[in-house]
């Protein structure tokens, strides 16, 4: 992170920290990654209607985000170790046929 912090990036956990697309890998143990941004305009009226277009976009946050994002993808795919992997969610029973 620190050769972030001069574009504001402070924190990273791997704790879950919502509902966000990145639990579909979680919930088969797979690492999904949530990069947490400011809250600018996420409960706004725009945030997932028909108004949310790309005219509502930072350009200077994205651009920060996109130098963030490359950089974790980088280094992550140079590992020389596996990252860290979630537990496997426990094995369900298959849905019994309906009784006649």
């Amino acid at each position: 992170m620190m050769p972030f912090a001069n574009l504001g990036m402070s924190h990273l956990t791997i704790r879950n920290t919502g509902g966000t697309d990145h639990l579909s890998f979680n919930n088969v143990g797979l690492s999904g990654f949530q990069f947490i941004q400011d809250p600018v305009q996420y409960s706004s009226r725009t945030h997932h209607s028909s108004l949310d277009v790309y005219d509502q976009l930072i350009p200077s946050d994205m651009m920060k985000n996109a130098v963030i994002t490359a950089a974790f993808v980088y280094h992550t795919a140079n590992r020389e170790q596996m990252l860290p992997r979630k537990p496997l969610p426990k094995p369900t029973a298959p849905p019994r046929p309906p009784t006649q």
